[in-house]
């Protein structure tokens, strides 16, 4: 198989009380396991797409064989998205940005706080499932929601944070209050990686 499950860089119950050991176990042993073996499937059918990364075969699937076109673009895209997820959160919570990071999002919009404002916003009014994104493009931040599993890189933009809205990602613990889902997750974002990515996206 080419691609092969993550493990979580932290314990299921790492992230508690924002984000419950239930869920953490049943998004990433369930869900992500299965966009990561359906991708591997429909690399079985046409084994030249296995020779690519997954950044590759997400912005050139759109030339695949008809029969497996969807599912790169679905579950390769939750095989990426997923893959980002769990190192954009941290059991180190609460932390707060710094450096050149911090003061490019202050720079593009106004202050940490109205970017956080602005993006949960954004997160909390996506119809249906999908991700809210923080995006280098073009050398720039900006804010980008995608639906179901696509990835910014796609439209050639870098991911350096991002939130899934699908309801498998919060419904056990907050329901249909996606809000305090949003809201909650800002305690566990991982800035230390947001700052690396963006350091990484700039050169």
């Amino acid at each position: 198989m080419k691609f092969e499950l993550p493990a979580l860089p932290y314990a299921y119950n790492a992230l508690e009380p924002y984000i419950s050991e239930q869920i953490m176990k049943l998004h990433h042993d369930k869900h992500h396991a299965a966009y990561t073996n359906n991708l591997n499937g429909a690399i079985d059918k046409h084994p030249e797409w296995g020779n690519k990364s997954i950044d590759e075969i997400l912005k050139s699937y759109a030339s695949a064989p008809d029969d497996i076109k969807n599912t790169l673009r679905n579950h390769g895209g939750g095989f990426y998205n997923h893959s980002l997820f769990w190192l954009m959160m941290s059991p180190n919570k609460d932390q707060k940005p710094s450096g050149p990071v911090a003061d490019e999002v202050t720079k593009q919009f106004g202050s940490v706080d109205a970017f956080k404002q602005q993006f949960g916003d954004a997160a909390k009014k996506i119809f249906g499932s999908g991700w809210e994104w923080l995006v280098v493009d073009n050398g720039r931040l900006a804010l980008m929601s995608t639906p179901n599993q696509d990835s910014p890189v796609t439209q050639g933009k870098t991911p350096i944070l991002g939130l899934d809205v699908w309801e498998h990602s919060y419904y056990l613990q907050y329901f249909s209050d996606r809000g305090a889902y949003v809201d909650a997750w800002w305690h566990v974002v991982n800035w230390e990686d947001v700052a690396k990515r963006f350091e990484a996206a700039k050169k």
